[in-house]
């Protein structure tokens, strides 16, 4: 019997807008096998908004269902869900990144002295130290949020038809305005899993690399299912 292919696997919240290739919930934004489970009830204003406390043990039940699927790794379709990062990774044996945010304290290390991380995110006023400190970053990392009932929170809330020329727009402006604030800015993190669609053009607008959930997805899924390569034959160099 041949063993079951490996897959990553997304816990998604129960939203209905639109997902592009890019974004967490496509299939196509993934090099490799992945798998989907929604938690139902799990919507923006009480994962984002409300702390998505209730919703815990809910996101727990998916995680162990993809896990039992195939899964060796687990990422979640809300940046803030890391809040609980501790308690999914205590409860779903295997590793576990709840938020893109995760990478912050790596980004910061990787930039060097006088240049840090900036955090682009769907909601700045609930985006607090908390957060950061669950996912082991510095609580005043710059931060800036895509406008309350702009082009994001249209598609994202009230399921508004998917205006890429709208949001890609809406999403360098709000880059441009962080690093305006934040000169040392050196690198741009997307705390929104529904971004990732823009960051060549982030990246192409204001010259500094972009990572996403897709980056640490990779990273994350590629170390569970390493690369194999050639056997190296004797004597060769």
């Amino acid at each position: 019997m041949s063993a079951r292919p490996r897959a990553l696997g997304v816990i998604m919240l129960d939203t209905a807008f639109e997902r592009p290739a890019g974004d967490v919930g496509h299939a196509a934004s993934w090099p490799f096998p992945v798998k989907f489970r929604r938690v139902r009830g799990a919507s923006v204003p009480l994962v984002v908004r409300a702390g998505g406390e209730g919703l815990v043990d809910d996101f727990v039940a998916a995680g162990r269902e993809l896990v039992a699927e195939g899964c060796t790794a687990i990422v979640t379709s809300c940046g803030f869900m890391a809040r609980h990062q501790r308690r999914l990774a205590d409860a779903l044996g295997v590793p576990v990144a709840a938020s893109s945010l995760m990478q912050l304290p790596m980004v910061e290390i990787a930039l060097g002295a006088g240049r840090r991380p900036g955090v682009i995110t769907y909601d700045e006023a609930s985006l607090g130290p908390e957060t950061f400190r669950a996912c082991g970053a510095d609580p005043s990392v710059p931060k800036r949020g895509v406008p309350a009932g702009g082009a994001f929170h249209r598609l994202v809330e009230d399921n508004a038809p998917y205006d890429q020329a709208a949001l890609e727009a809406e999403v360098i402006a709000t880059a441009r305005r962080l690093v305006a604030d934040h000169p040392s800015v050196g690198a741009i993190v997307l705390e929104c899993t529904n971004m990732p669609p823009f960051a060549q053009a982030i990246s192409t607008a204001l010259a500094l690399p972009v990572f996403d959930i897709l980056t640490l997805g990779e990273w994350l899924f590629t170390s569970t299912s390493p690369r194999t390569f050639p056997r190296a034959e004797k004597g060769a160099l």
